[in-house]
């Protein structure tokens, strides 16, 4: 972790209102938060408490109804939607429950994807390798288990070198023995590339292997915890 470089992100006052016919939808309610580089946080809550639409806010997929986010020195809050294209292209890896892979393409293929449009690409077969998969990149996904395709979506959010890696429920469609292999390797990528690392999810023993937890509530972070030591993702009892 390096605290010196300044905050990678922070948030003030951030909300989210979503509106359904009549009904207001509160979504975040004040949502202060700052991150610094390198740390792997994990971000934990019930559904609807806001963890996705903070994950979505924070990597311009999405945007607040007030309050501000800023990546390093950039506002994301007054960038129009080219400007949050450009930031998700140059700056943010993204890695979701469901891998969304190229069925027709390989796993060297998926990652070079976004290798082809990034400005500072690390090599295909090096960001396979960094999850575990050399011996896999010729295969396609139906040929991969559902762990080894999840780690092929790793690999390629990691292949522009990004500044930050922004999962959301990484291991929700995986068995024990697989998601810790999902783990390792994001735990891997986060010690090795030294990107910003946070993980939303269900599953509370995984806040053993984080440097902090924050945990989500109605739309506000309600708990904040720092690991004085962290687990490794083998050490955690599913």
């Amino acid at each position: 972790m390096n605290a010196e470089a300044g905050p990678v992100f922070r948030t003030r006052g951030l909300t989210k209102v979503y509106r359904s016919g009549e009904q207001e939808v509160h979504a975040l309610r004040g949502v202060d938060f700052q991150a610094n580089q390198g740390e792997f946080i994990v971000i934990l809550g019930p559904s609807g408490s806001g963890k996705s639409t903070f994950l979505n806010i924070i990597g311009g997929l999405d945007r607040a109804s007030s309050g501000e986010a800023w990546f390093q020195d950039h506002q994301l809050t007054a960038l129009d939607e080219r400007g949050l294209t450009q930031y998700r292209r140059d700056h943010v890896g993204f890695v979701f429950q469901f891998y969304n892979l190229v069925p027709s393409l390989t796993a060297r293929e998926n990652v070079m994807l976004v290798t082809e449009i990034a400005r500072h690409p690390m090599p295909a077969d090096e960001a396979l390798a960094l999850v575990g998969l050399s011996d896999r990149q010729d295969h396609f996904p139906a040929q991969m288990s559902g762990g080894e395709q999840q780690r092929v979506a790793i690999a390629r959010a990691i292949a522009k070198n990004p500044e930050v890696l922004l999962c959301d429920e990484p291991t929700g469609a995986l068995d024990s023995v697989t998601g810790i292999r999902v783990l390792e390797a994001l735990v891997q990528v986060n010690r090795t590339v030294g990107a910003t690392t946070l993980v939303i999810t269900h599953n509370a023993a995984i806040r053993d292997i984080a440097d902090r937890i924050l945990r989500f509530a109605d739309g506000r972070i309600v708990e904040e915890i720092v690991n004085s030591a962290r687990k490794s993702p083998s050490e955690v009892s599913w």
